[in-house]
């Protein structure tokens, strides 16, 4: 399930009256994935601006949506959502990790290192974790929620939709790995779907107090 971590009930004090809201983030494939899992609300979703760039220094996926969220907001003066997401697999004490996205250059390189770090172990229990943060520029972090999903991982690539480790991720309880389910049943269950179902009400409050 889908938890809060923390839901400021506050006014917002000086942004723009409109309803844009900026993804922290220039990978278009995770906009667009936001984009359809607010579909149901009517707000501009739009991508930061080319160039911004934000160190994602944290120690948690939390820390790194923070960075990116309340930078973004600062930049562009609007309401900004971050996400930060990774794969944590036991065997690996929890590796890749806040690192999930750097453990390789390309989606293949960090697949086949997975894999091969985990050539000998037979837990192969794993789970995805996506934090989201919305801030302001005016009054910081409004919202966090975290979103998990749990599974295992496969011994080889399984289906050909999605993005990085989803050929890999088996989801518990399907039989199927993300790279195999249409995106409407993946958003049902996948981290980032629960993550987004933890923080539509609030989000849904926030820009109802603008109006």
């Amino acid at each position: 399930m889908g938890k809060a971590i923390c839901c400021r009930n506050m006014s917002v004090n000086s942004q723009k009256n409109n309803n844009n809201l900026v993804v922290a983030s220039g990978n278009m494939g995770k906009v667009e994935e936001f984009k359809q899992l607010l579909s149901g609300l009517s707000l501009n979703i739009i991508s930061q601006p080319d160039g911004v760039k934000v160190d994602e220094t944290g120690e948690t996926f939390s820390d790194n949506a923070k960075l990116k969220a309340l930078y973004v907001a600062k930049f562009t003066g609007e309401f900004a959502l971050a996400d930060d997401s990774g794969l944590v697999v036991e065997a690996l004490d929890g590796a890749p990790g806040v690192y999930s996205a750097r453990y390789g250059n390309t989606d293949k390189e960090r697949v086949d290192r997975l894999l091969r770090e985990l050539l000998p172990f037979k837990n192969r229990n794993a789970s995805f974790i996506s934090s989201l943060c919305l801030a302001s520029a005016e009054d910081g972090v409004l919202f966090e929620v975290e979103g998990r999903c749990e599974g295992i991982i496969t011994y080889t690539a399984r289906g050909n939709k999605g993005f990085g480790y989803d050929p890999v991720f088996e989801v518990r309880g399907t039989g199927l790995t993300f790279a195999e389910m249409r995106a409407k049943d993946k958003r049902l269950v996948s981290h980032r779907g629960k993550a987004f179902e933890a923080l539509m009400p609030s989000l849904k409050k926030l820009f109802s107090l603008k109006y």
